[in-house]
């Protein structure tokens, strides 16, 4: 996998992107190379566009913010994923109400009166 290993001290990120193994955690230094560097606070970007190639070339995915910066860095081709995630599909709604609307009540010239009930009252 090729994904971003971040460096930097607190509230100055930087980046590097390197080929590591995606059960291996993305904080630790173990990576099998590094590619490239990516500095979002000076927007300084440097990579090896070579062996980028090479590792995808051999199985290597990269995540969707590192695939859409060597997409607009030219040095694979593609359509960019979208920033942010798809919103979830709401709950699922009961057979009988309707999402966004408010419930229709019948006029009352339309009324018809409630069906008689099939149970009847005791009397003493």
């Amino acid at each position: 996998m090729i994904r971003f290993m971040r460096i930097g001290r607190k509230n100055q990120p930087s980046f590097k992107i390197v080929v590591t193994v995606k059960t291996k955690s993305s904080t630790g230094v173990r990576f099998v190379e590094e590619v490239g560097f990516y500095n979002p606070v000076t927007k300084e970007k440097v990579m090896q566009a070579e062996r980028i190639r090479y590792w995808i070339s051999q199985g290597a995915q990269p995540t969707p913010t590192v695939s859409n910066l060597l997409i607009s860095e030219k040095v694979t081709e593609g359509k960019k994923t979208p920033k942010h995630k798809k919103p979830k599909k709401p709950a699922s709604v009961p057979a009988g109400a309707t999402a966004g609307k408010p419930a229709e009540t019948p006029s009352p010239a339309s009324a018809e009166p409630p069906a008689a009930s099939p149970i009847e009252p005791l009397t003493s």
